[in-house]
């Protein structure tokens, strides 16, 4: 049945962007890289960097050269890494397989959603115009939107206020223990997208998250229950 005839006990949704909505992962990494082959090493495989990318460029610098934020040289690699990203910032990511589906499910059922992402809005406003998203949403919120970013709850708690939906009503899908951090200090119910990057030392399992899926399209079932 088509969501459009069911009803949902939730006001709306809010999905993290990167590895929950968008794989975003081969640009990302392919930045990294860049940095690596400029310098005359060896660009890392996919597989090895593709976990970080929830985290950008703090996580993808730390794996490609192991310097954390207070080494000398993560700032001027950090920029150099958004110069990269800047200017390639759509040529692999794509939707993951069942979003765009979920979403126009949601859009039948008049159900609003929105985004909320750790991503700057340098990157975040153009990526999720390309990719037909931002149209769409209720309200699509960055790291620097507030002056906080998550696992922190503000940034969650400022896209309920511009939706108008009050956060105990809401679920909040992420694929970052920080967003079921989030999420549950925002008061919204909180889902694990385990198909995400999950690059944190915890599997998506012990994030303590209310639900867990292992697709988008099983998402359908917690908004719709029968």
């Amino acid at each position: 049945m088509s969501a459009a005839f069911l009803q949902s006990p939730y006001q709306g949704v809010f999905f993290d962007l990167d590895g929950t909505l968008a794989d975003t992962a081969p640009d990302l990494v392919a930045a990294a890289n860049q940095l690596l082959i400029k310098r005359n090493r060896d660009p890392k495989p996919y597989a090895e960097l593709r976990p970080r990318a929830s985290a950008g460029a703090r996580g993808l610098i730390q794996g490609a050269f192991g310097y954390d934020t207070e080494h000398p040289e993560f700032i001027p690699l950090r920029d150099e890494f958004f110069t990269y990203y800047e200017n390639a910032l759509l040529v692999h990511s794509v939707l993951f397989d069942g979003v765009d589906h979920l979403l126009e499910q949601l859009d039948l059922a008049k159900l609003p959603w929105g985004i909320v992402t750790n991503k700057s809005e340098r990157f975040t406003h153009p990526l999720t115009e390309q990719m037909g998203l931002r149209q769409r949403s209720v309200s699509t919120v960055s790291g620097d939107t507030t002056p906080h970013a998550k696992p922190h709850p503000e940034p969650i708690l400022h896209a309920a206020r511009i939706a108008n939906i009050a956060p105990e009503y809401a679920l909040y899908v992420g694929d970052d223990i920080r967003d079921v951090l989030a999420g549950k200090a925002a008061g919204m119910k909180t889902v694990a997208a385990a198909y995400g990057y999950c690059g944190c030392a915890e599997p998506p399992e012990a994030w303590g998250a209310d639900y867990l899926i292992r697709s988008p399209l099983e998402l359908l079932d917690i908004v719709f229950p029968r």
